[in-house]
């Protein structure tokens, strides 16, 4: 079969779902019984995404050969059920540091280096390299950032030159916004038709627009995105804000999406069988019971409002875990800056089946996620640490259990005289040269597991392997100390020694992990320590 490439990218504003709308797709055609693989491209000067701003780009996304990437790598996996690799995902400084550097080898063979067409030409070369090495049938390409924008021009026009090559197996989606103005009442097009003719001057003509909006599309509005875009009302696919984004395969193929994909590039139609991933998505519709889980951070304010894209991982981890247990879940976030400032409120942790502490970086919030994860081993509430969240809980152990009230980790205290948390010495020398782009301990790593704990039982196994993004590690100087005093140390990384996972003996469920056990979740199959963390919140 030869390969075919779908290229999706936006229209009128960011943050419509051009991800999921991949993704979704992806799934759908997946369903059709095709390989697919997705690639994700960000119009940033970021080499990768570890240097962004998870405020304002949302979760860094790690796959299991250390890249880190933008969170729509994530939704790729879990819709796909697949792992992906670096070669997935490219920005705009990756792509020219690749030009830069093949110029200095002299790989132009002196040739004069021009921003057209040498840097679409390594876009293209990133993505049909990708596709050889997932031999994949299908190729969905993301482009990030709106039609329009200078940003995004060099991955539009690598899209229109791969279309020249190849224009029967190279189809392209809009995914726009339409509207509904309150003092109008009335869904408005003409956003989407001018998101249409921008990109058509980009020499792009779109052959699907997906209609993102707070309702569905009626019948009218879909004729006239049809005659004034110049694409078949079929290739019209209304897509509305829906309980949960897992509903919106489903959505797509009642509107005979994938049908259409299929006809376009002349592959003969196949069997759809989208049961299990129905079933799944029906859960928290469907469940009677639902589980209660608090996720206290530091990430989630911005001005005036709450971005737990920071966490996406986390929360669909959660989602998956709570539905394979049949039940609802609610997802509160939880300051852990209000802590400080009213230490009373501490109190509201008890209303929780469960607490959560997901990853971070800095000083912002630390006393209050201690304060948090001290009351959950005090009052017996089932605790979830993953990375920071499990360094802090190693600090507040040693605080308020070894007496020893001055610990800390060095990321927040350089000269604390226990540092229960340090840096090893690679990391300092990072650390001290200013290297931190894709330096950290970065993708997956092995952990043994001792036999006969909770981790153990959960995952099953003796040795397992997750991804891992941080810095700083547990101080195996204060390990015999801690252990006497019932927090064990059930998992380490067999070639280094590094403690991975902390268990509290005599808890119904206090646990820390050093890694990012939310990567590997997927919607149909549960990450067991998620999943056995639901179980204690659900007792």
């Amino acid at each position: 079969m030869k390969h075919r490439y779908i290229f999706v990218v936006g229209g009128v504003m960011s943050g419509v779902g051009k991800g999921v709308t991949t993704a979704s797709i992806g799934k759908i055609l997946q369903s059709r019984g095709l390989s697919v693989t997705a690639i994700k491209i960000d119009p940033y000067v970021n080499v990768d995404a570890g240097t962004m701003n998870p405020v304002e780009h949302g979760e860094v996304f790690v796959t299991d050969d250390g890249d880190e990437t933008d969170q729509d790598m994530g939704n790729y996996e879990r819709f796909l059920e697949t792992d992906l690799t670096g070669i997935n995902y490219m920005t705009t400084g990756r792509v020219y540091q690749t030009v830069i550097e093949k110029e200095r080898n002299l790989e132009y063979k002196g040739k004069c280096v021009e921003v057209v067409p040498h840097i679409p030409l390594e876009v293209i070369r990133r993505i049909k390299n990708a596709t050889q090495i997932a031999k994949a049938d299908v190729t969905m390409v993301e482009v990030g950032g709106t039609v329009g924008e200078y940003q995004n021009i060099l991955f539009l026009e690598a899209a229109r030159m791969m279309h020249l090559e190849d224009p029967e197996n190279v189809l392209f989606v809009l995914v726009s916004y339409l509207p509904v103005p309150k003092h109008l009442g009335e869904m408005k097009t003409k956003p989407t038709q001018y998101a249409t003719r921008t990109l058509n001057s980009a020499g792009i003509h779109p052959d699907f627009i997906v209609c993102r909006g707070e309702q569905f599309m009626d019948k009218p509005r879909r004729e006239k995105l049809s005659v004034f875009c110049n694409v078949k009302p079929e290739a019209v696919i209304t897509a509305p804000d829906v309980p949960s984004i897992y509903d919106i395969p489903a959505l797509f193929e009642s509107q005979g999406l994938s049908t259409t994909i299929l006809k376009k590039f002349r592959i003969k139609p196949r069997a759809t069988d989208l049961r299990t991933w129905k079933a799944m998505a029906a859960v928290q519709s469907a469940a009677k019971r639902t589980v209660k889980i608090g996720v206290v951070g530091k990430y989630f304010a911005t001005g005036d409002y709450t971005l737990s894209d920071s966490y996406i991982s986390v929360i669909e981890a959660l989602k998956a875990a709570a539905w394979g247990h049949k039940v609802k879940i609610q997802l509160d976030w939880i300051n852990s800056e209000d802590f400080e400032t009213n230490p009373k409120s501490i109190v509201r942790l008890k209303s929780y089946d469960g607490i959560l502490v997901p990853g971070g970086f800095g000083t912002r919030g630390i006393e209050g996620i201690i304060a948090a994860i001290r009351y959950c081993r005090e009052k017996k509430v089932p605790y979830f640490g993953l990375c920071y969240g499990m360094q802090l809980a190693c600090v507040e152990f040693a605080r308020h259990v070894l007496g020893k009230t001055t610990a800390h980790t060095v990321e927040v205290d350089e000269a604390t005289i226990d540092p229960i948390i340090h840096v090893s010495p690679i990391q300092l020398k990072n650390i001290r040269e200013n290297r931190y782009g894709g330096t950290m301990r970065l993708g997956a790593f092995d952990c043994k597991l001792k036999p006969g704990t909770r981790t153990a039982k959960a995952y099953r196994a003796s040795i397992i392997s997750e991804r891992h993004r941080h810095r700083y590690e547990f101080n195996n100087d204060y390990a015999a100390a801690i252990e006497k005093k019932g927090l064990m140390i059930t998992g380490v990384n067999p070639g280094s020694g590094l403690v991975e996972i902390v268990e509290l003996k005599n808890h119904p469920f206090f646990i820390g992990v050093q890694f990012h056990p939310e990567f590997r979740s997927r919607p149909l199959s549960p990450h067991p320590l998620f999943k056995a963390f639901i179980a204690a919140a659900l007792k």
